[in-house]
């Protein structure tokens, strides 16, 4: 039940695997979609009739995907500068209700961006520097004198993560609603050691992003929730994204549906395995006071922020989102198979993912996919948010990061000239 980088937000390891490699993750980019209907409620369009041209070949995109990946709900946002090129959404979110663009789901990573964003900010400040090492404040972890701020942001400093030990994967399966602390994770961490010399390879590592969101708190003198509120979510005017150490949801909640704990409860292979996880703790996987909801409003406004940079200077903004990794990066064996080369169609900024031009983050957890994505050069903002029917999870319990291939069809769709790579 692990998450891939962010093509999916966790990496298979012993016992039941949540998302595939990055190799597989890249395959799916290249899968066909087949046609299927759907029916969609939109905000303030309740007809196709009544979409535009560009909305309606938006909508045909997403109802082809929701078959081609098995799909349960889909919400999509897209915008070009000013002008709202549509919102609407598909399917249901419980039997007999359908899904619409109010519903809140987890953002999972997404936080990353706010965290990094953060960072940054700090950085404009003089408070830090990004080669500042960590053994500043937190001088008792491995090779703090040589790990640095910046290695924590861009995910290159060895440090494994906790994520994919087997006991921490057992405990999560044994009850997903549990809150795992700061500490208890840092020890499922460093029961193995670092996986390479600081700034050597790169590897995804929850690890990186619990830290700096620690750091944070210490240098910012308070918690890091009020940090993101006060600095980074409040001026970026996100109204309904909120975080909580609690697995609650504001209404309306999107819900949503896993497979991912078959094999640890060892569900007879023949027998359909499928239950609702919108309710399973995702602290877990971001730093204390970053584990958030939000709604394809926010998510969208976040796309513009973050792709824009709007919060910071131009050479913070540059140093978080320009494609300085791109090329870096080797499989090891130690770290496989979350360390890598770093490609056109995914290489990583700070808490941030490039794909050609575009700036993103796509976490998938519990359920939810979802990706918030922006085109500088056009303007172009894209959110998508997912759920899954059962037919999505394989026999491992493994589902596809849907919301990425749509947004990358979206993407192509609206910027033809410089679409979202989806291959080396």
């Amino acid at each position: 039940m692990v998450k891939k980088p962010e093509i999916g937000w966790r990496w298979p390891i012993q016992g039941p695997g949540l998302a595939g490699a990055a190799v597989a993750a890249l395959a799916v980019w290249l899968t066909a979609c087949s046609p299927a209907a759907t029916t969609a409620t939109t905000t303030r369009l309740t007809t196709a009739a009544s979409l535009s041209p560009q909305a309606s070949g938006i909508a045909a995109i997403v109802r082809k995907a929701m078959t081609t990946y098995h799909l349960r709900a889909v919400i999509v946002r897209v915008t070009k500068g000013d002008q709202v090129v549509t919102t609407q959404a598909f399917g249901s979110s419980l039997t007999g209700e359908p899904a619409t663009p109010a519903m809140h789901f987890r953002n999972g990573a997404v936080a990353f961006a706010y965290v990094a964003t953060l960072l940054m900010e700090y950085v404009d400040e003089h408070e830090v520097s990004l080669n500042d090492t960590i053994n500043r404040w937190v001088p008792a972890l491995p090779e703090a004198n040589k790990v640095t701020l910046k290695m924590l942001a861009n995910q290159t400093s060895g440090y494994p993560d906790f994520e994919t030990d087997p006991a921490w994967t057992a405990a999560f399966n044994a009850n997903p609603f549990q809150i795992f602390t700061y500490q208890q994770r840092l020890n499922y961490a460093f029961r193995r050691p670092v996986q390479f010399k600081p700034g050597t390879n790169w590897s995804y590592s929850h690890t990186n992003f619990m830290i700096l969101g620690h750091i944070l708190s210490i240098i910012g003198k308070k918690p890091l929730a009020t940090l993101l509120q006060q600095k980074v979510i409040g001026p970026m005017g996100l109204t309904s994204t909120t975080s909580s150490e609690t697995s609650a949801i504001p209404e309306p909640v999107l819900h949503s549906y896993s497979s991912e704990r078959e094999r640890a409860l060892q569900i007879p292979p023949k027998v359909t395995f499928y239950e609702e996880a919108t309710y399973w703790n995702t602290g877990w996987g971001t730093p204390d006071g970053a584990n958030e909801t939000t709604n394809i409003y926010d998510l969208t406004k976040t796309a513009v922020a973050v792709g824009t940079g709007e919060l910071l200077s131009r050479s913070s903004y540059h140093a978080m989102t320009d494609p300085n990794l791109l090329g870096f990066g080797h499989p090891q064996a130690n770290c496989a198979p979350s360390c890598f080369k770093q490609i056109p169609a995914y290489n990583y900024g700070l808490g941030v993912v490039r794909a050609g031009s575009w700036i993103l983050q796509n976490p998938l957890v519990s359920g939810y996919s979802a990706t918030e994505a922006y085109l500088p050069s056009q303007k172009i903002a894209i959110a998508v948010a997912a759920t899954f029917e059962p037919a999505a999870f394989n026999s491992q319990g493994v589902e596809p990061n849907a919301s990425d291939p749509i947004f990358r069809q979206i993407g192509a769709y609206m910027a033809p000239d410089d679409a979202p790579p989806t291959g080396k």
